[in-house]
């Protein structure tokens, strides 16, 4: 927990293992932004970062990289691999899987069911809170279409339906710049209203979500966590999502959304200006509304032959157990239309120094295998669900060993990649990046076009107090 009262779930930073005794690693996907954008707005700030407010892979799918669409939507996502030299350490190397979903036009996107659940309280009255609230929210409403339809409930000291079942962007609007703040936050009670005007306005087959935009500081009402997380757990079996959106500093509640956005089967983004509010509900508008996949799950199987220890860059709060993979009980990850996944592993390959050194028995150690078994580094297996099915997929896909013995150091892509990781890991405090520095991760990054992968340099040059906007 961060001292202004900022609450964080921090986790610690994930572990070596050895392929030995733990050849399979399963992760649960995660699509959610917000620690990215939470990072920046306290860079910019001037403020020290938390380690316990930076999720690593947040910070990597933050940007979009060089993933072919998939060729079929029967498959609803693309997956792609590839290794490279670890930039900070080498006796490494970085295995990147990426997953990549089909996209949609916005005239082709189901029609949507939209419930507006906005914090009205008086700890949104700061210009980064509510201001920006109706900002954000009045650019998704000028991407409505007319078949979609829009409610929305406000809530402070008591909860107001303002409006319900609109398909008039001008009403929505109006509605939006009504908004002022002041009293307590009544979250609790809030919620239950936004699940029940989602289900009266049910569509079927469509797009059925509530969008909570609130500082996250729930003090009136069903203000435990635990309790907000069954509620959202059981209004998402009957097909109704959640997205939310954080705003703000001082109170801001990111482990209660992020929570409740995993559960809701949704997405949690941190917006922090009026541009970060276009590119998450204009420009994603499809990604952040219309699921193509459910309970994404990834499991990578290392070989022993030819990888001796490895170890996942983030999704410490994302882990799942070996048996969990196949169990379609266990919830899982989403992805929308054209989000991204980019997951990375440090591996050390056999007969590498490592981070763990060698056992002395050979009961111990990894047991010799075939020739045949020499093809594969490891093989990525993943399994998910089509939006409205119950039965996983699944595909699964070898990395051969020739990515093992080509591997170069990075370069585009994956370099820009390596970098973020870096940059995450280097707020975290990791140890394991050695003496690898700021200006370090500015090199690897590189010169780059794209505005939001500049504005990533800019970052890190303010975390090493080097230059800055």
């Amino acid at each position: 927990m961060a001292e202004n009262g900022e609450r964080y779930d921090g986790h610690p930073v994930s572990p070596i293992h050895e392929v030995a005794a733990e050849p399979m690693s399963t992760f649960a996907v995660d699509v959610d932004t917000g620690a990215y954008a939470n990072v920046r707005r306290m860079l910019r700030g001037g403020q020290t970062v938390p380690a316990d407010a930076v999720r690593t892979e947040e910070m990597i799918n933050y940007f979009r990289y060089d993933y072919p669409l998939p060729d079929d939507r029967s498959a609803p996502f693309s997956v792609t691999t590839d290794v490279s030299a670890t930039p900070w350490n080498p006796g490494t190397r970085l295995l990147r899987i990426g997953l990549c979903g089909y996209d949609v036009a916005r005239s082709q996107r189901p029609p949507a069911n939209l419930v507006f659940m906005v914090d009205v309280s008086g700890s949104m009255q700061d210009a980064d809170k509510l201001p920006l609230v109706k900002q954000a929210l009045s650019t998704l409403a000028d991407g409505l279409r007319p078949n979609d339809s829009v409610s929305i409930v406000t809530y402070a000291g008591y909860v107001e339906t303002l409006v319900e079942g609109s398909h008039d962007p001008a009403e929505i609007k109006a509605a939006l710049d009504s908004l002022a703040a002041s009293g307590s936050t009544a979250g609790g009670p809030a919620l239950e209203r936004a699940y029940d005007i989602a289900r009266a306005h049910f569509i079927s087959g469509g797009i059925n979500r509530i969008i909570m935009a609130t500082d996250g500081d729930f003090n009136v009402g069903l203000s435990d966590q635990k309790s907000l997380e069954a509620m959202v757990k059981q209004n998402c079996k009957d097909g109704i999502s959640l997205t939310t959106l954080g705003f703000g500093q001082g109170n801001y509640n990111d482990a209660m959304m992020e929570a409740v956005a995993d559960l809701g089967n949704g997405n949690h983004a941190y917006i922090d200006s009026a541009m970060e509010a276009r590119k998450v509900l204009d420009e994603e508008l499809s990604s952040t509304l219309f699921t193509i996949a459910r309970d994404v799950k990834v499991q990578v199987e290392f070989n022993p032959a030819l990888i001796s220890q490895y170890r996942l860059i983030g999704y410490e709060n994302r882990g799942l157990a070996e048996e969990d993979f196949a169990d379609d009980h266990v919830d899982a990850g989403e992805i929308g239309a054209g989000h991204q996944v980019t997951a990375l592993y440090e591996i050390v390959p056999t007969g590498e120094a490592g981070w763990v050194a060698p056992r002395k028995y050979a009961a111990n150690r990894a047991a010799v295998v075939s020739k045949e078994e020499r093809n594969e580094i490891a093989t990525v297996r993943l399994r998910y669900k089509l939006p409205e099915g119950s039965s996983s997929r699944l595909i699964e896909q070898p990395i051969p060993a020739a990515y093992l013995a080509n591997a170069v150091k990075p370069l585009g892509d994956m370099a820009f990649a390596a970098a973020v990781a870096a940059f995450g890991q280097k707020l975290r405090g990791d140890t394991r990046l050695g003496d690898f520095s700021y200006a370090d991760i500015t090199r690897l990054a590189g010169a780059q076009s794209d505005y939001w992968r500049q504005e990533f340099v800019q970052l890190v040059r303010l975390a090493s107090n080097d230059g800055g906007f």
